[in-house]
């Protein structure tokens, strides 16, 4: 059997950033606590609970603690946050991915230049929650083309449009172009990243080349979602798996070739694992 590994698979700039500056903490020593996962992926989470790392899932769970570290996962926080851990006087390290806080950048900016924000994702994806907080104005999440054909705000008013970093790139010009078509001035600034770009490509043309493809990547991550998407499109014979333990090849003898892909939080380790197994026993 072809077992064929996509090379954009695995840990991201942002993920990889994130991940080392909790282990960095570890080493220093004290309370430590990132707000909310540091990332999507409940093996690497339980690994920093099991080194003493705490998750605070809430502003109210935040606002309880005296002393400590708190650590901005990848994904970004509201501005609120930022608020709270510097009313608590909580030293901050703040890993939000760049991509991410590029957006906020943009989002305060152009809110504050007076233009209806529009953020093309997920409303309740945690990027998606922090991103709008930071808009000064009107704002709307826009996740389908229903939404898109629905929003309409006021003709005269100018329309800037952001992206969650991990939406399906196709999808986010369709959504644009049926804003442009209703007739407003639009400005565009793409933000989904290089790297979930080159993702969803690479997984796009692995799984139009074989029989069975394998999405690796936790059940709450929105980049190995969309991965999953792409590729049960191009093969019907796609599995999205957290570890090797929910892996099943069936008809395995119809199967000539595998794919195999991850989403940017899974660890390098998960991916070999699977990878080994497929190799040996297929």
């Amino acid at each position: 059997m072809e077992v064929i590994l996509a090379e954009n698979a695995g840990f991201c700039f942002g993920v990889k950033r994130a991940v080392d500056s909790v282990y960095e903490q570890i080493e220093k020593g004290g309370k430590i606590y990132t707000y909310g996962p540091i990332i999507h992926n409940e093996q690497v989470v339980k690994e920093l609970e099991e080194r003493g790392v705490t998750v605070i899932n809430s502003a109210g769970e935040l606002k309880d603690i005296s002393e400590g570290t708190v650590i901005i996962r990848s994904h970004g926080v509201s501005k609120q946050i930022y608020d709270i851990i510097e009313g608590q006087g909580l030293e901050l390290v703040d890993a939000t991915c760049p991509f991410v806080k590029k957006i906020h950048r943009i989002v305060e900016k152009e809110s504050e230049a007076g233009k209806h924000i529009v953020v093309i994702g997920s409303r309740t994806h945690p990027e998606v929650e922090g991103i709008v907080s930071w808009a000064r104005g009107d704002v709307t999440v826009v996740e389908n083309e229903d939404e898109a054909n629905d929003f309409s705000p006021d003709k005269d008013r100018e329309i800037c449009v952001v992206s969650q970093t991990t939406f399906n790139n196709n999808k986010f010009k369709e959504l644009v172009e049926i804003l442009k078509k209703k007739g407003y001035y639009v400005s565009v600034a793409n933000t989904i990243c290089n790297a979930t770009e080159e993702r969803q490509t690479e997984a796009r043309r692995i799984a139009s080349m074989v029989d069975a493809m394998i999405v690796i990547g936790g059940a709450g991550s929105s980049n190995t979602q969309k991965l999953y998407e792409i590729c049960r499109q191009e093969c019907e014979n796609t599995q999205y798996i957290q570890t090797l333990d929910d892996l099943v090849l069936n008809s395995i003898e119809s199967i000539k070739s595998v794919g195999i892909t991850a989403g940017a939080s899974t660890p390098k380790k998960i991916i070999q694992e699977v990878q080994s197994y497929v190799r040996a026993n297929f």
